[in-house]
Formats: C-alpha cells, structure tokens, sequence
C-alpha cells in the first residue's frame, strides 16, 4: 500500500494538470475528481484515546493546488479522529497525498491504491465495489494516468456479449510517453492564446484573485505551449507568486521538466 501511495505521488501532477484544463473548460468534462490523503490527529488529541486509529485514509473533492499544498472538502467522516470531520475544509502538505483519480466518460484515470484493493477482491466482490462507484476501473493491475486519445494510444475495446471467451492483452500506460506528451487542450489553446495576449498585451501581467498570473498558473500546470506563449508576450519568468514560488519552482515542484528548460532558457533561476 505504501508503494501504491507513492506511485500517486509521483503522478500527482497529472491529475493537477487536468484539474487546471478543467477549469478552463466551458463544458466541464470531469465526472469526478478526488484526492485521498492521510490523516492523523494533533500529538495532545492522541493521548486523550491512545487506543484510537493512529491515522485514517479518507478522500477529499474540490481540489486545489499551490506548489506547496493540496487544499480540498473532505467527504468522509472519520471513525476515530478528533481534529477533522466530513464537509471540512482542509489544507495538507503534498506528503501526505497517498492516492488521487478522476473520471472522464465513466473512465477511472488513477486510483493506484485503489486498484491494489481491488486486487485483492474476489470477482464479485470486485463487480459490487466498481457499481457501486458506479465507473469504469479498467483491468485489474493497470492504472491510465491520461485518456489513451492524449498520447494517441488506442482505448481498449469494450466487454462485448463474447468477451469471456476472449482475453485482449490490456498493456501498462506508458508513463515516459506521458511525460513527454504536452496535454491535448495546451495545444489547442496555443493559437487563440497568442491572438488574446497579442490584442490584449497587459493579461500576460495580470493575475488572479489568489494572485497567480498565466504564467504561474501553466507552469504549474505543465503546459509547455502556455508557458512558451507567456513568455514571449513578455511575461515576467522570475516573478514570485503569493506563496514565493516562482515560475520556475512551480515547475518543479510536479516535475514538469520541459517547462522548467524552457523557463532557464528565458533566464528563471535554477
């Protein structure tokens, strides 16, 4: 489970990258978002119950991320902890993320703790925990971090009335292949974003209610296209965010390194 947990971590960053294209989206495509994190109460609470769950691992929606912390709206209500409870707004650091999935038509993309669970479910166990979340989970032992469409792979083909008799080989994602695939949505947005910022040259330094400007916001999105854009509108690369981060270090704090090339390439400190 351990592992599991860390492989999300690792991975957190593309469910963050489709959480801040979502926000862009007229028509929202997520069905769901939710990150699952690790909670435990405060040392002088754990001494009043020393028989009570040292932590507990519960899920979180509404998600919002800052380089530093995951902010979101806890949705389960604990069996033993003080210090939380269901409907919460909390704020944690990125350590104690231990799982995260999103859903696009009815297709679980994450999940990594969950699909170790599910590896240990019998079938029909297996059938009434993926009805009753009511998606799509794949196979067992494989875990989509993107659409397949993203990095022009082919989605598996649907269970039909013969499948039983069938077994199609179902191959892991390609996590290389992610990583090195700019999102669909980045590069659909390239043209329209150079011709807003070209007749409107003052958005590039402006920002948002939380202070964030464009150049911020898809650097840590890793949004190579949106970041090269801002860029050559003028766009400050050294310019701190509210939370001191810079551009740069918001790249990095998800691991987006051809954001942060391209960054260093306009002069952002390493």
């Amino acid at each position: 489970m351990d592992e599991a947990a860390a492989k999300a971590r690792k991975a957190f960053r593309y469910f963050w990258r489709e959480m801040a294209w979502e926000r862009r989206r007229i028509i929202p495509g997520l069905e769901l978002a939710a990150v699952k994190a690790t909670f435990t109460d405060p040392a002088e609470i754990r001494e009043q119950d020393p028989d009570a769950l040292e932590c507990e691992h519960m899920w979180m929606m509404d998600i919002n991320f800052d380089g530093r912390k995951v902010e979101g709206t806890l949705i389960n209500s604990p069996s033993s902890l003080k210090s939380v409870s269901e409907g919460d707004r909390v704020r944690i650091p990125g350590r104690q993320v231990c799982d995260w999935m999103y859903v696009i038509s009815g297709e679980v993309y994450g999940g990594f703790t969950v699909d170790l669970m599910r590896a240990r479910m019998s079938n029909a166990e297996r059938k009434q925990h993926d009805q009753a979340w009511g998606f799509d989970f794949g196979e067992v032992g494989i875990v989509n971090v993107v659409p397949p469409d993203f990095i022009g792979d082919e989605a598996p083909k649907k269970k039909g009335l013969f499948a039983r008799f069938s077994h199609p080989e179902v191959k892991p994602q390609d996590y290389a292949k992610v990583a090195a695939t700019e999102h669909p949505m980045s590069v659909n947005m390239r043209e329209s974003f150079e011709e807003t910022l070209s007749e409107n040259p003052e958005l590039v330094h402006e920002a948002s209610d939380e202070g964030y400007t464009f150049l911020h916001q898809l650097a840590l999105a890793g949004s190579l296209d949106g970041v090269d854009v801002c860029l050559k509108h003028g766009a400050d690369p050294e310019k701190a965010a509210p939370n001191g981060m810079t551009p740069y270090t918001l790249a990095k704090s998800l691991g987006w390194k051809r954001v942060m090339a391209r960054l260093q390439e306009a002069g952002a400190g390493g």
